[in-house]
């Protein structure tokens, strides 16, 4: 089958090839897109409680065996030392150089297997690596759920909720058949959920109380009634949320889902894993789309500084891969910070409005997400010099405003008003993207996360914590 590499020697840059792909919308599969409608469905994470089903659009990795912590400890900039049983932690990795490959959130079963579930750059990465270096380690991958199933039935190893909200605690009592335990954000227990023995992950998405739980896939329709009669029985109002409005919920608490995997330079290794990916893998089929278009792929990369993920760094490990690299930058002015941006609402509306006018409109602005390529960069400007990118973008119906996920230059201050240049320069060959021209958008520099809940909420040491 044919590599990344060889598709990478049919086009004049790696950016011109992912700017092209024909991959279409970004799809989060077989969960139905609206329950009820997704501005109730955004609301219920603030006013009540919602429940979140995210047993398909993630991968998962199982990886076990004697050398199952060394192997990730080596290949994550994460910390092991305080990682005992029953603890969740965010996984990052990166490349030689420094480059994010993407994240996980890792969970350690026993000393000698963990479960890591996220999206399929890092899982990629990871089954590469432990045949590259000829590890002791047993992985067993599960793909994401197909993204056009087309009526096939559809298999998991397991199943996966989220329940969060004000009104979760009511929720979880009444199912545990009494309180549940008391467990720490990123701690890991085992509560009831009427006959079944469960584990749930303390976590939230928005800042509000919530834990996620998950089992064997042939468990899933059991657990789901049982969730909703113990919803009715404790008189809360649980709202199931739909795949549009999940996505963003995202925009109100920081984490930035898709950063552009940084694999597509650097010799050694690097060419190996070109090498080794195949054509039809997220690598090669996936789409960047916005404003931002360089020759240099390199400009697309982010690095752990710029996504507040710099206090996870191993520093007293005693090597893992992009060590070096990261010692280099850490203090580095060039490195950008990671904010939110407002959008301003009558430049939105003027987006919109031109869809009713006559001639060439604006790029569509799709509510509540326009999820039209796999990775983001639209150019966030400052009169005529470039500032950062804006990486993810939707509107919340919590917050009545568009927002975006980003980065900017360190001399950008919270408060600031800057342009994002919203649109395609130029026709692509993307499916997802119609003739338009580009617009100009207002944005209001803001901190992350937006949302105020979720800022006073997260515990101090959460990757979601205030980083600018």
């Amino acid at each position: 089958m044919p590599s990344l590499t060889d598709a990478m020697a049919q086009h004049r840059n790696p950016v011109e090839m992912l700017r092209n792909s024909k991959i279409g919308m970004y799809v989060y599969p077989v969960v139905t897109p609206e329950f009820s409608n997704w501005r109730d469905e955004q609301r219920a994470w603030r006013d009540s409680a919602v429940l979140f089903d995210q047993s398909h659009h993630m991968d998962e990795l199982i990886v076990e065996g004697p050398q199952a912590e060394a192997f990730l400890a080596h290949h994550g900039i994460n910390s092991f030392s305080n990682f005992s049983l029953n603890r969740a932690k965010h996984f990052v990795p990166v490349t030689p150089a420094g480059h994010v490959i993407g994240d996980h959130i890792i969970f350690r079963e026993r000393e000698d297997k963990f479960i890591l579930v996220g999206r399929a750059p890092t899982s990629n990465w990871l089954m590469f690596c432990a045949a590259w270096g000829k590890w002791n380690v047993r992985i067993k991958h599960d793909p994401r759920s197909t993204s056009r199933p087309e009526g096939e039935r559809v298999l998991r190893t397991h199943y996966r909720y989220q329940i969060q909200g004000p009104d979760a605690p009511k929720i979880f009592e009444k199912m545990n058949g009494g309180p549940i335990p008391d467990i720490k954000f990123f701690h890991v227990d085992w509560i009831n959920i009427g006959s079944k023995r469960v584990q749930a992950l303390r976590h939230g998405m928005s800042g509000a109380p919530g834990l996620e739980i998950w089992g064997p896939y042939e468990d899933k329709s059991y657990i789901l009634s049982t969730i909703l009669q113990a919803a009715q029985d404790a008189g809360v109002d649980l709202v199931r949320c739909g795949s549009r409005a999940y996505s963003t919920n995202t925009l109100e608490s920081g984490w930035i889902p898709s950063p552009l995997p940084g694999i597509y330079t650097g010799d050694g290794m690097m060419q190996d894993y070109r090498d080794w990916l195949s054509t039809e893998m997220y690598e090669a089929a996936g789409a960047i789309g916005g404003s931002f278009v360089s020759d240099n792929i390199e400009d697309y990369y982010v690095n752990p500084f710029e996504l507040g993920y710099d206090f996870y760094i191993g520093w007293k490990k005693d090597d893992f891969i992009g060590k070096a690299a990261l010692a280099a930058m850490k203090d580095s002015p060039k490195n950008r910070k990671k904010v939110t941006f407002e959008w301003n609402k009558d430049d939105v509306l003027k987006v919109i409005a031109s869809a009713f006018e006559d001639g060439t409109p604006y790029k569509w602005i799709d509510f509540p997400q326009p999820n039209y390529a796999s990775s983001s960069a639209d150019m966030i400007m400052q009169g005529d010099k470039m500032v950062g990118m804006s990486m993810f973008n939707g509107y919340s119906f919590n917050e009545r405003c568009v927002l975006s996920l980003g980065v900017v230059d360190q001399s950008v201050q919270i408060g600031d008003v800057l342009t994002l240049r919203w649109g395609e320069p130029d026709d692509t060959a993307k499916t997802s993207t119609e003739t338009h021209r580009q617009a100009e958008i207002r944005v209001r520099v803001s901190p992350t996360p937006y949302s105020r809940e979720a800022r006073e909420a997260y515990a101090a040491d959460s990757w979601r914590k205030k980083s600018a």
